[in-house]
């Protein structure tokens, strides 16, 4: 089995180094990753110039690009072999609820799957995260199971785990995504020559975060695997924008 590795944190970062030495006990793994910390980055792909693979010592792969940009490349054109399963991790810090709407490690899994494999993106739940051997055994678990062809192919798993040992994780929990409150506003400083810049504000606090919710699970010392679908069609609202676009002097009518 192949699994390509990838994050958003950088091909440097201790989250990736944790992961690949717990998946190559398993499975042969090739890692293409930004060359720098690219946290934040969503989906974007860049378009505008080159990219550039460089082979590092160790062997991985790092590209002036983003997350997104790592996976695309290394499946259409820089790997001689297709991966059976992308895995992107493991993140410094969570990627729950509306965090997955801007980050490059669930962008990576993501892009993974629009290529036509299953795919994890894993996350440590801890602004400064100690406990990777705890992440890093979860995914080799996780792997385990998807490799054995129990998930279908077009699986996306979303997975947040506690930062503390694995001895202390209490289990694994089935969740769905949750929600925070709007985020905090930006920050205003001025620069050393007096001109203003701006830095976005932290993310909002939780808001939907009970029993179900990837937010609770974290919580309550449980690994959260939340399944992600790519259709981002509200299907429930199909009828009734249906009726709105067919009123009278409205957009349909």
């Amino acid at each position: 089995m192949k699994i390509l590795a990838s994050n958003d944190d950088g091909y440097q970062s201790p989250g990736l180094l944790a992961l690949v030495a717990a998946l190559e006990t398993i499975a042969e793994v090739v890692v293409v990753a930004p060359e720098r910390d690219r946290s934040g980055a969503s989906n974007s792909l860049t378009l505008d110039v080159p990219l550039r693979a460089n082979r590092t010592e160790r062997g991985f792969i790092r590209v002036d690009g983003t997350p997104t940009d790592c996976v695309h490349l290394a499946i259409t054109g820089l790997l001689d072999d297709e991966p059976d399963l992308v895995v992107a991790g493991i993140n410094h810090g969570p990627n729950l609820g509306d965090d997955v709407l801007y980050s490059g490690t669930v962008a990576a899994a993501m892009e993974g799957r629009f290529l036509g494999f299953p795919a994890l993106a894993v996350s440590l739940a801890s602004s400064r995260p100690l406990h990777f051997e705890t992440a890093a055994q979860v995914t080799v678990d996780l792997v385990s199971r998807v490799l054995g062809g129990t998930l279908p192919a077009d699986t996306i798993l979303n997975v947040n785990v506690p930062d503390i040992p694995f001895s202390e994780i209490r289990g694994v929990q089935a969740t769905r995504l949750g929600h925070r409150h709007k985020s905090e506003p930006v920050v205003t400083m001025q620069d050393p020559r007096g001109r203003t810049v701006y830095w976005v504000g932290p993310a909002g606090s939780e808001q939907d975060a009970g029993p179900g919710t990837d937010f609770h699970a974290v919580r309550s010392g449980y690994v959260s695997v939340t399944p992600l679908d790519v259709d981002l069609t509200r299907y429930a609202a199909m009828e009734r924008l249906a009726s709105w676009l067919a009123e009278p002097g409205g957009p349909g009518g």
